[in-house]
């Protein structure tokens, strides 16, 4: 199966010029699962509320996911794509997976990072697993990445691929993730985005680096800080399903839940 990250350099509240980039990248991938950055078609960095309203779309009525639905029934294509949510008169930092068949589900980022906390109100929806057929993909956003209880959370539903849409501005994550995906066994993409948002006096720089790890921690693809890419290759998915470490140890079945009632106090 041949999976890939969509890398490239959004403009700040420039909707129309992002979509259209996002495609124009896209049009050439001979990939079936691609993932794409965290908030893509509206940039990042808000400054207040007003400008949220007027970026944010509907899902899956909104144009961006719309036309995400268009692209994939096209090439026969999985996406799984950042966008600014609307709903009534909440706003969510979610990510919507699209395939051949139309909208497929959307998740609603659970931890917020930095100065979305001003903008963004808590996803109100669990981790998402989709079967599409040669894969079942878990989805995550960002920060999600700072807490191993997601991850781990996804593959205990038997994720084999973890879809991480990121807008990564700490230098950590690339490499974290490679822990992420060896402690559960499953293949994780990263896709973030490069270039920076500037706010008046105030900016945030995106470090780039998407990339695909495998289920041993190794990296298949990483991309560079700068560049804008497409970046695929072939994974086999089967792989992920098998959580055996040697005779005496399985990655799930050795697991003491018992022992770690912490975990689910406030």
């Amino acid at each position: 199966m041949k999976v890939g990250f969509l890398q490239f350099a959004p403009r700040f509240g420039d909707k129309e010029y992002n979509l259209k980039r996002a495609l124009e990248l896209l049009s050439a991938t001979q990939a079936k699962l691609v993932v794409m950055p965290e908030l893509f078609s509206s940039g990042y960095f808000f400054s207040d509320k007003s400008e949220l309203e007027k970026l944010a779309e509907e899902i899956p009525g909104g144009e961006s996911t719309q036309a995400l639905i268009k692209l994939a029934k096209e090439k026969n294509l999985y996406l799984v794509a950042g966008l600014a949510e609307k709903a009534g008169d909440i706003f969510y930092n979610s990510a919507v997976t699209v395939g051949p068949q139309g909208f497929i589900g959307n998740y609603r980022k659970i931890h917020l990072f930095y100065e979305e906390n001003r903008f963004f109100t808590p996803g109100n929806l669990p981790f998402p697993v989709y079967d599409i057929g040669e894969a079942k993909i878990g989805v995550m956003i960002c920060y999600d990445w700072f807490f191993p209880e997601a991850a781990r959370t996804l593959a205990l539903m038997e994720a084999e691929i973890l879809c991480h849409p990121a807008n990564l501005v700490l230098p950590y994550c690339p490499d974290v993730m490679l822990t992420r995906c060896l402690e559960n066994r499953v293949y994780g993409i990263t896709s973030d985005r490069v270039g920076k948002d500037v706010q008046g006096e105030r900016s945030l720089s995106f470090i780039g680096k998407s990339q695909v790890v495998d289920p041993w921690g190794k990296i298949l693809l990483r991309s560079g800080e700068t560049e804008e890419v497409v970046g695929e290759v072939d994974i086999e998915p089967e792989k992920a399903s098998d959580k055996v470490l040697n005779e005496y140890n399985h990655l799930f079945n050795n697991r003491r839940p018992e022992y770690y009632q912490p975990l689910c106090r406030k």
